[in-house]
């Protein structure tokens, strides 16, 4: 299919201002990554014995340690380009820029996919693990219960420890959001903040419980437990069988979105062989990726609930 350019005899050159909600992932990027080979880097934990009695007949007990390497290789490599044609850029008075097609490219693409990559694979961690998941249909949330299931939510398992350190982010569907503002047990406001770039974005709401951050994902399509990221059009959708997410919960501390490489490349007419016009490419290789803890190597610090339904 051909690139469709408007071609029409009065044209604007600024776009209709893109509203989305810009990337909720973010307090979870790092570049603090030590990469010891192409694309995978390693985490090490260690573990040590405790105390035992000691006796005063002499003699001291030997205690033991362990060490474990765990390696993580990123695996969401992608990319795109766009070749704009010198005749479309001048008879669609500079709409169909580069510029242009960059900042919608950031805007509805990009910038949602790291969303999508982001809430699929923690809640994918999740599922995989005993008492940090569960499964809540729609229906089953009301004014009433919300206040008491999110309480319960954050709190589950070792969960606990990371929010007495003030390290946990619970992310939420609007539905939840719009309960808890209904809820008789919760007093804490609720306020409406820009969380975009430049104020582009939507306004979300966000408030806390126990001192947890509990932020709104108004765009439910990159809220689903799984993806598809090959499909036929290209970006992504939600994978078959995949499930949306109620609630996720997890902590910047031991879940990181790594990128390794961010590459974006512009070419004036000329300057390339892929014809007469402006090129832009862009390459992302990066992951999500939740560590165990450093004293007994397992994931403790993500929670997922999911609806039932399936999409």
């Amino acid at each position: 299919m051909s690139n469709v350019v408007n071609y029409a005899e009065r044209w604007e050159p600024e776009l209709l201002e893109i509203i989305s909600q810009n990337t909720l992932c973010t307090p979870f990027i790092t570049n603090n990554v030590r990469f010891l080979d192409a694309r995978t880097f390693h985490f090490t934990s260690m573990a040590t014995s405790g105390f035992k009695s000691h006796s005063r007949d002499g003699g001291w007990n030997r205690g033991k340690f362990t060490q474990t390497d765990h390696p993580f290789t990123l695996m969401h490599d992608r990319d795109i380009e766009f070749l704009v044609d010198k005749a479309d850029v001048d008879e669609s008075n500079q709409t169909a820029s580069i510029q242009n097609i960059a900042h919608t490219f950031t805007q509805t693409q990009s910038a949602p996919e790291k969303d999508a990559l982001f809430f699929s694979k923690v809640a994918t961690t999740a599922k995989g693990l005993d008492g940090y998941h569960s499964s809540t249909a729609a229906g089953d949330w009301t004014k009433e219960n919300v206040y008491g299931k999110l309480k319960a939510m954050i709190g589950a398992g070792k969960l606990k420890l990371y929010k007495s350190k003030g390290a946990l982010i619970c992310y939420v569907a609007s539905f939840i959001m719009d309960l808890l503002e209904q809820s008789p047990d919760f007093t804490r406001t609720i306020e409406v903040t820009t969380v975009a770039d430049g104020g582009t974005g939507l306004e979300t709401r966000i408030t806390s419980i126990d001192g947890v951050p509990v932020m709104e994902v108004i765009d439910d399509e990159v809220f689903y437990d799984a993806f598809n990221f090959d499909s036929a059009d290209g970006g992504f959708v939600p994978a078959e069988g995949a499930h949306k997410i109620n609630v996720l919960v997890a902590t910047p501390v031991t879940t990181k979105l790594v990128p390794k490489i961010s590459s974006v490349y512009y070419f004036n007419p000329g300057s390339h062989t892929e014809g007469d016009g402006y090129l832009y490419q862009e390459r992302e290789l990066s992951d999500v990726f939740t560590f165990p803890n450093g004293k007994t190597g397992k994931v403790d610090s993500v929670y997922v609930d999911i609806n039932t339904e399936v999409a």
